[in-house]
């Protein structure tokens, strides 16, 4: 891992958004985010360890060599409320036999996503890792059944970066081609507060 700052480090090992990285007190903030740190290490055996075994090794890693102390708790964040548009969704229920499916490929700058038997929640938290939305969303579909979706839109951080003319913003996409709502409000976000972080100790 090369040129990691504490923070990314932290999002890496416990599955978290930068929204989701809370400081207890501000004078840890040049440890966590103005410091850039390259990690070398080799697992025990020779098995190539899973993406949650490496996480558990990460985290054991801050807690012994940045001296991490955290805790979780919910807070009131600024989210997107995904909604059911004013003429109902654009999609259907996926048939009692369909099987399980998750793509999600490139299309020049777009993202795609190809969903069956997808929840509203597993709708939610796809939008929310793949188009580079700069905060978390929230089910409030009141949709409970299983569907098949189809999804194309360009991330965020590319239009913020230099849009294009053919480009399609994940609001517009949502709205356009599902039916549904991307809504900004507040509501309750699980987060990390780090309450203490020293520099590491030395190799």
């Amino acid at each position: 891992m090369e040129a990691y700052t504490v923070s990314d480090l932290i999002e890496e090992a416990y599955g978290l958004k930068n929204y989701q990285v809370m400081l207890a007190e501000s004078r840890a903030r040049p440890v966590v985010y103005d410091t850039y740190y390259n990690i070398v290490a080799k697992a025990e055996g020779d098995g190539t360890p899973t993406r949650g075994e490496f996480r558990q090794m990460l985290q054991r890693l801050l807690e012994e060599r940045f001296d991490l102390k955290s805790h979780r708790e919910m807070k009131e964040l600024p989210v997107y409320a995904l909604i059911v548009g004013k003429n109902g969704p654009k999609f259907k229920e996926s048939a009692p036999d369909a099987v399980l499916v998750s793509r999600h490929g490139v299309n020049g700058r777009n993202q795609t996503m190809t969903l069956a038997k997808a929840t509203m929640q597993s709708l939610a938290d796809d939008i929310s890792r793949d188009f580079g939305i700069d905060r978390p969303v929230l089910d409030k579909t009141r949709l409970t059944g299983t569907y098949d979706i189809k999804l194309e839109a360009t991330p965020e951080y590319r239009i913020n970066h230099g849009s294009a003319s053919d480009d399609i913003s994940v609001f517009t996409a949502v709205r356009e081609q599902l039916g549904l709502k991307l809504e900004p409000e507040k509501g309750p976000v699980e987060v990390l507060v780090i309450d203490h972080v020293e520099k590491p100790s030395e190799d």
